[in-house]
């Protein structure tokens, strides 16, 4: 497409980009590339090491082996990945140290499960206090064991109840990220907050410098990569308008379309059976052989059969159930076909007073109900609750007058190319 890439090409002044090299527009994607450090006593022994550095190091080669014992400090996916690459280097005993009970750890659940498949050993309410050098050698870490009290998912209050001494040969902090921007100039115009976090408009993704822009971790913090993606996308479309000289904030609008999928009286233009069976784990190389060189895959993902069963199962999750309350007689005809009790028609109130009359229960309040505008015939309102339905399309087969119905959903998201240029 004509895009010019330069490697080996460092950044070192966002003044001399403006300035000397003539750029109309810059977009900073640098992620968060700085581990946060842990200044507590001991701290500056070599074997203390910060974790993004430490894989980066391990990744690059210059770093081929370990101790035996390894603490790692944080529960993030980058504790994981530490505590991991640990084990492919040689260690035996690897910890992760976590200050909090599990239901607040930041790292993902399968994360958390492959790692504790490879026998790491996870311990929860333990609070860094200090590093144990004895005659210049770390052998161990110094621990608050904390107490919580936990009130409606929160913590609201903490005590301290004993102080403990681990073992360790190495220890690998990864409690966290910062962004890192010794590269641009503090007099440009582009305005950072306390945390070295630059100030960005969450739609248009520009600075408060013109012409400056940033996405992904360096902009709004971190998040998984489909963000940084669509921030780039967003941003894109503010450079395209900046460098006409256009307002960056006048660009189009994200929009939703939806289109039955009806065919016939009870045909759909797509597959709505059911499959009710388990989703199937992922293969994976065994413990023995997954520690023979450290960038194995471990997953090895299905074959074709595995593929084909497993892809049964979905749900399809772009086919919305649509409800017309105009449309509905009370017949019920739905709630007698729906296999998953998601359907209910209740008398109105309050959503703790329509979540009691659910026929099923509630799995969980992140995801809202649907609730109709009342009934013609009694008043009353339908409830669906998307946690429970699989999306099979029974309620609309079965609906005599086509209250219900199944549309297939579009996300309009705008990119660069969407821009009107008629006046270019």
């Amino acid at each position: 497409m004509g895009v010019d890439l330069r490697l080996g090409t460092p950044v070192k002044s966002l003044a001399a980009m403006l300035s000397e090299d003539g750029f109309d527009a810059v977009f900073v994607g640098t992620g968060a590339p700085k581990g946060k450090d842990l200044r507590l006593p001991g701290r500056d022994h070599p074997r203390i090491h910060i974790g993004i550095a430490w894989l980066e190091s391990v990744a690059f080669g210059h770093t081929e082996t370990i101790g035996e014992n390894v603490l790692i400090i944080g529960v993030g996916n980058t504790a994981m990945d530490c505590c991991r690459s640990s084990l492919r280097l040689g260690a035996r005993n690897v910890k992760v140290m976590a200050r909090k009970p599990r239901q607040f750890f930041k790292a993902s659940e399968w994360e958390l499960e492959d790692a504790e498949e490879e026998n790491v050993e996870i311990v929860i309410n333990h609070a860094p206090k200090a590093f144990e050098v004895v005659d210049g050698k770390l052998v161990g870490m110094r621990f608050e064991v904390m107490e919580y009290q936990i009130e409606g998912g929160r913590i609201v209050s903490e005590r301290v109840a004993e102080e403990v001494l681990i073992p360790c040969d190495d220890v690998i902090l990864a409690i966290g990220q910062d962004n890192a921007f010794p590269w641009i100039e503090r007099d440009l115009g582009i305005e950072f907050d306390k945390w070295d976090v630059p100030k960005v408009d969450p739609a248009t993704f520009q600075s408060t410098r013109p012409g400056v822009f940033f996405g992904g971790d360096a902009a709004l913090g971190p998040k998984n990569i489909i963000w940084a993606v669509e921030q780039g996308h967003q941003a894109a479309i503010s450079i395209d308008l900046h460098c006409q000289g256009e307002d960056v904030s006048q660009r189009p609008s994200p929009g939703m379309r939806m289109q039955s999928r009806k065919m016939g009286l009870k045909e759909w233009s797509y597959r709505n059976d059911y499959n009710p069976l388990e989703r199937r784990l992922v293969p994976h190389v065994s413990l023995k052989e997954r520690f023979k060189q450290l960038n194995i895959e471990v997953e090895l993902g299905f074959d074709a059969e595995r593929a084909a069963a497993e892809v049964q199962r979905c749900l399809n999750c772009d086919i919305q159930t649509v409800f017309a309350a105009p449309l509905c007689i009370e017949c019920d005809a739905c709630l007698d076909i729906c296999p998953t009790d998601c359907l209910s028609i209740v008398p109105t109130g309050t959503e703790e007073e329509i979540e009691s009359r659910l026929r099923a229960p509630r799995r969980t309040r992140e995801q809202g109900l649907y609730v109709s505008a009342p009934l013609k015939q009694t008043g009353r309102v339908m409830v669906k609750d998307e946690d429970v339905c699989v999306h099979c399309g029974l309620c609309a087969e079965r609906c005599p007058t086509n209250a219900w119905d199944m549309q297939k959903s579009w996300i309009d998201t705008p990119h660069a190319e969407d821009v009107p240029r008629c006046s270019r």
